[in-house]
């Protein structure tokens, strides 16, 4: 295509598509960047060509772009079986296999699997679920949800009310009745002076045992938690932080809830987050690698604790009256199954783990001295990279400030795409697992210089 034919369809762009997530003045003023093929860990667009992308999409590409794999799996599957619903009792092939897979790769945490079609549609399913298991139990004042301060659940209406994102409120009438708002465990950036880890976790975890006792225990239903923060500051917990919070859940009869939906499927070179941290959650939401993002599907895992519940109050309510018509669709039951295989085949989880080991020291040692990064966290193949305006004494930007959208600016001009956090001041870096050490010293590189200059222009 020539220039003028992309600029053709930007403009048509400015006057057909309403675009998530993104400022309507932006979009019409500045026009879109248009994505035109992807390989590997790089992405072409027509605006500024090729580019790592660091974020592996919206941290979804795990398997990486290009894989013909993938495609020729999508065609065979709609060729024999285009669609399939999984309402009255139906099923199919790819569905079944996926889910016996899946489970295996829980290790025997979970029962059951439950499909939809994004992690914000898992997350209203486990919300319905959970009134549900308590209806059933007989406990129906059992409602109320605790989620954190900054996490990120989605963007549905329930999925947004238990984000803890204000601007994921504003202006929606949001969040529903029944939400409770933990305190963001970010040891670096909250912790109080002289406050070791372990005091700044028996303090969040005393917190949250005020907050369920102030709500009344017999009202709280389930604490949903990412086991690492992704869009909300890409924050990892505290020391004893999960075990000390699955003790709380079971003394007060709250199940616990997994969100991993970016950690699920090797993103810390575990299988799953719960598995890196070593704590067992009651249910868990999935969806991202699932499919490395070509095709659109999530799975709710559900755990021994609502399950039985399930199978012994069966014929209280009949059938479970919950569901979509793409839950367990066979294409993308396949194209799970193939990327899984991809993984497995290609030792990509263990990747993860020791490519991640590489990136975050090499992180580390190349932002040491620079003044505006104070804290790199994350694990496996997921990082985030702390602004700061002052290391010592340690001071942060103002919102107003807009240094998270200044470095991500910064950084894209070194032909890399990583992601500015503005809730959190924070650059999350999140690559596909098949990205190479090579390529890990460009995205550190470009990240060293876009500090640099970003340093400039905030005047430190």
């Amino acid at each position: 295509m020539t220039n003028k034919q992309y600029e053709n369809l930007v403009d048509i762009n400015k006057k057909s598509i309403f675009h998530p997530a993104s400022s309507i003045n932006d979009v019409l003023e500045n026009g879109t960047t248009i994505c035109l093929e992807g390989k590997g860990v790089n992405i072409t667009t027509h605006n500024d060509g090729e580019l790592i992308d660091g974020m592996a999409g919206l941290w979804c590409v795990n398997i990486g772009y290009g894989r013909e794999e993938l495609g020729q799996t999508m065609m065979d599957s709609a060729s024999s079986m285009g669609y399939s619903h999984s309402f009255a009792s139906t099923s199919n092939t790819p569905q079944i296999e996926l889910s016996e897979k899946l489970l295996d790769l829980t290790r025997g945490v979970f029962a059951r699997v439950h499909y939809g079609t994004s992690g914000s549609d898992c997350i209203d399913s486990a919300i319905k679920l959970i009134r549900y298991y308590n209806n059933l139990r007989g406990k129906p004042q059992k409602k109320k949800i605790i989620a954190r301060v900054n996490a990120y659940h989605g963007t549905t209406l329930a999925a947004a009310s238990v984000t803890g994102i204000e601007a994921f409120h504003t202006a929606f009438d949001l969040p529903i009745d029944g939400i409770l708002r933990a305190p963001k465990p970010h040891f670096y950036v909250d912790g109080k002076e002289g406050e070791t880890e372990t005091q700044f976790t028996k303090r969040m975890l005393d917190e949250i045992e005020a907050i369920i006792t102030g709500a009344g225990a017999d009202t709280v239903a389930a604490f949903f938690a990412e086991p690492i923060y992704g869009a909300g500051g890409v924050i990892t917990p505290p020391k004893g932080y999960f075990a000390g919070l699955r003790t709380l859940c079971d003394k007060y009869d709250i199940l616990l809830l997994a969100d991993e939906v970016i950690t699920g499927y090797g993103r810390t070179g575990e299988w799953f987050g719960h598995q890196y941290y070593g704590y067992k959650p009651d249910l868990m939401t999935t969806a991202k690698g699932l499919t490395s993002g070509y095709f659109p599907l999530s799975a709710l895992y559900i755990g021994d604790k609502v399950w039985d519940v399930l199978v012994e109050t069966a014929d209280q309510l009949g059938a479970f009256f919950h569901g979509y018509t793409y839950s367990g669709h066979p294409t993308g039951c396949a194209v799970a199954l193939k990327n899984i295989e991809i993984l497995e085949r290609e030792n990509l989880v263990a990747r993860a783990k020791e490519t991640g080991a590489y990136m975050h020291a090499q992180l580390k040692e190349k932002l040491n001295g620079c003044p505006i990064i104070g804290e790199v966290r994350g694990a496996g193949l997921l990082a985030g990279l702390q602004i700061v305006k002052s290391k010592s004494p340690k001071t942060f930007f103002e919102r107003a400030d807009k240094a998270a959208p200044l470095l991500q600016s910064a950084i894209r001009a070194e032909k890399v795409l990583l992601r500015g956090l503005p809730s959190a001041d924070t650059i999350a870096v999140s690559p596909s697992f098949v990205i190479t050490e090579k390529q890990i010293d460009a995205l550190i590189s470009a990240v060293v210089n876009g500090a640099a200059k970003t340093q400039k222009n905030l005047g430190v």
